[in-house]
């Protein structure tokens, strides 16, 4: 298959990583090849025999497959962009964690343009399972796109032939899973200001015995330090479709508003240099903490 990327962020890079062995031509495309930070995209692109194009339109020009992996805001920016080029009857798969309004807006677009436009939402953390990770597919063209997907090695399962319907579940599901990972940041960062982290700790393990917070702290710290910038970007689309059911967002625009600021501490240093491996890789997520700490100092 010719497979376009649109997008070539940590998802892309896998679903290239993980694609191209199979023999399909993949090409693929991403903003930040417009500037300096795209010569690790390019190095990425010519060990993984990757093509990478020079706009939206070049990618998406003859492919059977196109995929959407950028930034939530993005999402219809992209269907957009593509939709000059898109094939007639190509499948546009729209990997991104935006809002049932964003996703049925950029369905519209494709659709007009002669694709065929299905919403994807991915339900887990992606690094772990790759390719395989637990993806719904939603929209009158998840159907036939299914068993198009399932040969490439992804584990899709159809939501619903309406839109909207699987992006509400990963949607709603992010008010927990982000709100938890801004929690555990600011509930733990504060403990440990005061000193009570060993406390707050024995305290919840008691409650929830099932968890090792240890362990889980440290993943929520990594992820957000790394991710923070992405997942507030998610999480204010997680805002946008609570509105859209009529109900004021407070927790997730609370939690949008703790990742985007972890991401400005990352892009400002605060936890080494932008683009290094040097924060928190063990199970203490103390250090991050402190670092954090730090900053906020007055």
């Amino acid at each position: 298959m010719n497979i376009a990327l649109i997008g070539y962020g940590e998802v892309g890079r896998i679903l290239a990583e993980d694609l191209v062995p199979q023999g399909h031509n993949v090409t693929a495309y991403d903003l930040k090849l417009d500037n300096e930070a795209g010569n690790a995209l390019r190095e990425h692109a010519a060990k993984a025999n990757v093509a990478l194009a020079a706009s939206h339109v070049a990618a998406t020009r003859g492919a059977h497959l196109v995929l959407s992996a950028v930034t939530a805001s993005q999402a219809v920016a992209v269907a957009q962009a593509v939709a000059p080029a898109i094939e007639k009857g190509a499948f546009f798969l729209d990997f991104n964690s935006a809002s049932p309004g964003a996703k049925i807006r950029a369905a519209e677009i494709v659709d007009a343009a002669g694709g065929r436009y299905v919403e994807g939402a991915v339900m887990t953390s992606i690094p772990p399972y790759r390719i395989k990770v637990p993806l719904l597919l939603g929209g009158p063209h998840a159907a036939a796109l299914e068993p198009v997907l399932k040969p490439l090695g992804f584990a899709p399962q159809v939501s619903s032939e309406q839109l909207g319907v699987a992006s509400a579940t990963k949607m709603c599901r992010s008010v927990m899973i982000k709100g938890l990972e801004a929690m555990v940041i600011e509930s733990f960062t504060t403990a440990r200001h005061y000193g009570v982290e060993d406390a707050v700790i024995a305290s919840l393990h008691e409650t929830f015995p099932g968890i090792d917070w240890e362990q889980q702290a440290a993943y929520f710290f990594q992820r957000v330090i790394e991710h923070g910038r992405r997942r507030s970007e998610e999480v204010r689309e997680v805002a946008v479709t609570v509105r859209e059911a009529g109900l004021e967002p407070h927790s997730a625009a609370g939690t949008a508003e703790r990742q985007a600021w972890i991401a400005d501490l990352a892009d400002a240093g605060a936890f080494g240099a932008k683009g290094t491996k040097d924060f928190a890789r063990s199970a203490d997520w103390r250090i991050e903490a402190d670092r954090i700490l730090q900053k906020a100092k007055p």
